[in-house]
Parts: structure tokens; sequence; C-alpha cells
């Protein structure tokens, strides 16, 4: 049946005009209300007022207009049930054909920072989701437009179909509205929620916006979709500008945020986080972003190959220049100055060059969300790393070693548990990871078959380009092992894993405390000679 009649009321005014222009064109009565009536009339196109429709004017701000039975019984009317069509006549209503509306901006409002409650509230639509809502429900029917994207499909489909649109296409249309509608409603929740001091807590809303298909998932026979929330407030992975490269896979998003998590703990100097399954296989700061590239490119010169990397500051030239034969999959930077852009789309026609869309920001306390197989959880951001620094060992952790445990803490945190990180102060005030052991079921696998192995493998090779002169090579680990500290996330159930680290000649351990068998480890430690922090915190990472 032809569109005869429709309903315009839009705050997002992108190509209105046009599309208001061509269903007068096509014999389209048109209704509006307030700035769009206004719009389209200063446009030269006739528009009726919806306060003329209804018989009733305008009240409250504005706030009623569009609640009316002559509205909504337009929309929701049953087209040819008897005692629908006789209603109708009986108290003169007329059928509403199509619906183009989109909401009030609440979700860009409040994402301003100190928005006023009232402001907010003033944001919030509702007779536009009614609107909508009721448009959408009768789509057997009627025709509902809420992204500016569709319009050229809905005229394109009115020019090939008598001026009506098909079924299939009011359906697709319908859902989007109903999606439209409960992410705004999940906007409203969350905002309100956010302003809550309650005991308990609010329900958990989720909305995201169109997914992106993706190549596949984790594996190339899993078929995969990325949702990007709506209103991220920081620098996040699923809001980068791809500068050059291939388009970004399953994979390539989870190291990346894994990456981007991890060096923001670093933000405020030069800084890169090498990322590798999920884990930093490297993580340093440097004086400069090229010296810290290196420095953590050199925490595992063999895993770093095809790995993601995330920086904190804009990218230099020197820097790129620091990936020269390297193959990286992914860079993820706040930046990039022109000649190391053009150096690095040089390097690989497929490298991935995003730039973060906001300033990268330390980690803040939000919410956390992770799916298991019916059900989600949710649980507080680790933001926190200490919150004590005690030492229980004879051996006195020296204070010019608090800076480089801090560090370690920043790096074990971004380690999968069983989490170990060896760290070394590479030259003066500057960290990296030297070693590290993640994943594993027991921790004393993870502090002697990875972390220290590791390390070793990279004092080796510090070894070749070091003035090693009058030292053999044990003595050179050695002393470069016995400046280093090692970092676990949990607490050390048994003494084996001192033992363990006084075999590889570890001096300063930092770790949680909080195992029955602390006594022992402490013992333990004092035995060896061994300086111990206890920082209060864990950082299980699973």
């Amino acid at each position: 049946m032809k569109i005869q009649r429709a309903l315009i009321s839009v705050s997002d005014k992108t190509g209105i005009v046009e599309f208001a222009r061509a269903l007068t064109a096509m014999g389209v009565e048109l209704l509006s209300t307030g700035g769009t009536a206004k719009s389209l009339r200063e446009a030269g196109v006739a528009v009726r007022e919806v306060s003329d429709f209804t018989g009733f004017p305008e009240m409250l701000d504005g706030r009623v207009k569009t609640l009316h039975p002559k509205i909504h019984a337009g929309l929701l009317y049953l087209r040819g049930q008897p005692d629908h069509e006789a209603t109708m006549t009986k108290h003169g209503l007329l059928p509403i054909d199509l619906v183009c509306v989109n909401l009030y901006p609440f979700e860009s409002t409040v994402a301003r920072d100190g928005v006023p409650l009232w402001e907010a509230v003033e944001q919030i639509d509702i007779g536009g989701p009614s609107m909508l809502r009721s448009a959408a429900k009768n789509h057997a029917a009627v025709t509902v437009v809420t992204d500016p994207s569709d319009y050229a499909r809905v005229l394109d489909q009115m020019r090939g179909h008598g001026g009506d649109t098909t079924p299939a296409l009011r359906m697709e249309l319908a859902q989007k509205v109903f999606a439209r509608t409960a992410a705004y409603d999940a906007a409203i929740s969350r905002f309100l929620a956010n302003r809550l001091d309650a005991s308990t807590p609010p329900p958990l809303v989720l909305s995201a916006g169109d997914p992106v298909k993706l190549r596949y998932g984790e594996n190339p026979h899993q078929e995969a979709l990325f949702y990007r929330e709506p209103d991220p407030r920081a620098a996040c992975i699923a809001r980068v500008e791809i500068l050059h490269g291939k388009d970004m896979s399953y994979n390539n998003y989870l190291d990346g945020d894994a990456a981007l998590e991890a060096v923001r703990e670093l933000c405020g100097a030069p800084a890169a986080a090498v990322i590798k399954h999920s884990n930093p296989c490297g993580y340093a700061t440097g004086r400069t972003l090229a010296a810290a590239l290196a420095a953590a490119w050199d925490g595992d010169p063999v895993s770093s190959f095809g790995s993601v990397i995330a920086v904190t500051v804009p990218f230099s030239l020197e820097a790129a220049q620091v990936l020269k034969g390297r193959f990286v999959e992914a860079l993820i930077a706040p930046d990039y100055e022109p000649d190391a852009l053009e150096f690095l789309k040089a390097k690989s026609k497929d490298l991935r060059i995003l730039k973060l869309n906001r300033p990268l920001t330390p980690p803040v306390r939000d919410r956390v969300l992770r799916q298991v197989h019916g059900g989600i959880l949710v649980q507080d951001r680790d933001v926190m790393e200490m919150e004590q620094w005690v030492i229980p060992t004879e051996a006195l952790f020296p204070e010019e070693k608090r800076a480089l445990a801090e560090f370690g803490i920043r790096a074990c945190k971004h380690i999968k548990s069983n989490a170990i990180a060896i760290v070394r102060e590479y030259e003066p005030g500057q960290f990296a990871l030297l070693g590290m052991g993640a994943g594993q079921p027991n921790r004393v696998d993870a502090l002697r078959k990875l972390a220290v192995a590791k390390a070793r493998e990279n004092i080796a090779l510090l070894a070749k380009h070091a003035s090693t002169y009058g030292q053999s090579p044990k003595e050179f680990e050695c002393r470069v092992m016995g400046e280093c500290a090692l970092v676990s996330d949990a607490f050390f159930p048994f003494a084996d894993n001192i033992e363990a680290a006084a075999e590889a000649g570890i001096r300063y351990i930092v770790q949680p405390g909080g195992s029955k068998k602390d006594e022992e480890v402490i013992a333990a430690c004092d035995k060896y000679g061994i300086a111990m922090a206890v920082t209060g915190v864990r950082h299980f990472r699973h």
C-alpha cells in the first residue's frame, strides 16, 4: 500500500531536507514538529505541524506534543482489520505510514565532562522512542527510519514498489529501531547507575553498535563480529583510526587491547609494550621512544616477531627505524610524525598502523566484563599496585630499588597467572622486562622454567654487546641477575620458589604475601640473603 503520510522529527538533521523533499515529490504528506518543521519550511518543503494534525497544542516546554491518540492510533492500527478500521473511521483518525525519528542527543550530552544531572535528564527523549516503538511494532504496515544512512534505501524501494517499501526492509528497519532504543535506554541506565550510591548493585544493561564483520575468529573456522561500545570514555582499541595496513583481525583486537592496557600503566613518559598472545613479552621505559622500544623488543626478540606494539608517545622516525627488518602485526600510538608514518608505511603494505582517538591516560577504576557460558562476570578494573611496602627479611630492600619494583608490579599485572616478572634497570631511571613466566599451573615452573630461563637467554645476548672484560659469562650473568627484581603476582605457596630464585642469583623479590607458608618463605630469603618486599595486593590475571 502506497505511503501517504509521514511523520518526521529528528535531532540529527543530516540529509533530512533531501529525504523530505523526495517524499513530497512522491505525494507523501509530511507531519513534523518544532525545529524539524522549521528547517523543512526554510528549505521550501511543505509540512504540517503535528499540533495542527492532532488539534492539541504542544505543552510543558515541548515535553508533550506527539504523545497523542491521533499519532499512535495512526501508527498502531492494524490495516484491514474491520474493528480497527471502524474505530479509525468513528474517531476521524488517519494513518501514518512512515516515521522518521532520531532521538535527543543524550549520549553525546553525557559524554561531556561534568555535565549536570538536570541537563542530562532534559536530553532523555520520551516521544521519540514512543513513536519509534509504535511504528516498529506495526512494521507489517509502517516503515520506520531512525538512521540517516537508510534514507536512500527507503526512497529507492518506494520508487520501485509503487510508493511502498517491502516487508523485508520494514522488518529490518524495525529490528534496527529496537536495537537503537535499547542502546539509548542502556546509556541512560548506565549514566544514572554511575550516580547511585546504592548498597545493591543496579541491573547490568549492555548495548553495542552495529557489528563489524571480521575475517574470522581466533581460528579460521570460527566466524567473528566486533561490537563497539557507543561511548567509551578513554582511549581504547575499539576506537582507533587505521592509518595503514590490513583490516584488524579478532586476535589483533585482543592483543591490541592487551598492549594498550599494559602501556597505559606507563603513560606520561616514553614507554612501549610488546604483546604476543595477550602477554607482554617486552615492556620498557626509555629516555626516548626509540630507547624504550629497543629495550622492550630485547625483552624477548624471538617472541616479539609478529607482535602487536603499543607506545605512550607519538612515533618518531628514530623510533620507527628501530623496527627496520622486524615483522610486526600492528602498532598503536597517540600519533605519528609525518616522516615516521611514511617510513612505517613503506616498511610493509600489511602493517596495521593505528592512531588513538583521544589522549592516552592512566588507568582509572571502572568495570571489566567477561563472558562465561550462560553468564557475565563483572569486576572492578585492577588499578591498584600495592597497599603497603613491608620488608620482613633481614636483608633490606634498598630504597633506590623501589622504582624498579613498582615497574615490575605494573608489568606483572598484565602477565597471565601464574605470573613472574624479572625486571632490570638498564640505565639510570629506565626499566625493562628481562624475563617472564606466564599462564602456568604452578608458580615454581613460571619462575624456574620460564622467567629465569628467558632472563638467562637475554643476558647472554646482552653479554655479546656489553663490555665484559675480565668476566666470565657466568660472572656477567650473576652481576646482571643480582641487580634485577623478581616480582610475583601472588604469594609464594612454598619456599621452593625462593630456592629457585636464589639459584638463579636473584637478590630482590616483590610479592603480595598472605600465604600460610609466609614464615618459611621469609626464612628461605634470610637463608640466601635475599631482600623481599611485601605489598599486600595480589594481581591475578586469568
